[in-house]
């Protein structure tokens, strides 16, 4: 396996004494502002606070960290092998993300995982391309969280099935007057999701561009490179713990 091992001899980020309360309350900070403006309607400044997640050095920090420390997948490469695991290969992996506008995305690399109903696709981007997904997930996630309906669970920071079950169990009690619950999957989802929408719904959101890279990146299969005209890949930075409110 490969390593991000290209720190130049002039590099002072000494990963060991960040501080990383301070990182973590700036992101929170920026998340709850990015979040409150977004529930106020006031467009202009969601767009302003995006611009400065996207290029917040406490940002790159926690990504960095959050993907390379403490996903589970922090030890599974995407198409480049490449693995970051030691202090100054983070520190030369923020470097590389403080010029995030020049970041080129590449191409996932799909695996397959058991399910219900057989073996479901799952595209694997590489750390680089993951931890550049945190990045602008922190900055376009809020803006989000502050429209979503409060009865939906997936994919969201804070919730999770458990959280699903119990508003099921109190919609559903005996005392209730719904006596009845569906239970529908929409077949193919992710891979059949219509980018023409996506663009329309992200607006004129700062790292737009970078996600129609990863939406068109495609991905690699037995050495073979596949176009993805539409759809997105699941694989990459997942919901945070945590609340912007």
């Amino acid at each position: 396996m490969q390593h991000a091992a290209n720190v130049t001899p002039g590099d002072r980020l000494d990963w060991h004494a960040i501080d990383w309360k301070h990182v973590y309350r700036t992101v929170k900070n920026l998340r709850q502002r990015i979040f409150r403006a977004s529930r106020d309607g006031d467009l202009k400044n969601v767009r302003s606070l995006q611009r400065l997640m996207v290029r917040s050095r406490a940002n790159i920090f926690e990504s960095v960290r959050r993907v390379t420390q403490m996903n589970h997948g922090k030890d599974t490469p995407g198409v480049d092998h490449i693995l970051v695991t030691t202090p100054e290969e983070r520190a030369a992996l923020c470097r590389t993300l403080s010029q995030l506008a020049l970041h080129q995305v590449r191409p996932v690399r799909r695996v397959y995982i058991p399910k219900r109903k057989g073996r479901g696709p799952l595209g694997i981007p590489t750390i680089v391309d993951r931890c550049a997904q945190a990045m602008v997930k922190n900055a376009l996630e809020p803006f989000w969280e502050a429209r979503f309906e409060r009865s939906s669970y997936g994919f969201r920071p804070s919730r999770g099935c458990h959280d699903a079950i119990q508003k099921l169990f109190s919609l559903g009690r005996p005392n209730t007057t719904r006596p009845w619950i569906l239970d529908a999957d929409i077949e193919g989802a992710f891979d059949h999701i219509g980018h023409s929408a996506l663009w329309q719904a992200l607006g004129n959101f700062p790292a737009r561009g970078l996600i129609k890279q990863w939406l068109k990146a495609g991905y690699v299969e037995d050495a073979m490179r596949h176009p993805t005209d539409t759809g997105m890949p699941q694989g990459g930075v997942r919901a945070l713990r945590s609340t912007q409110r």
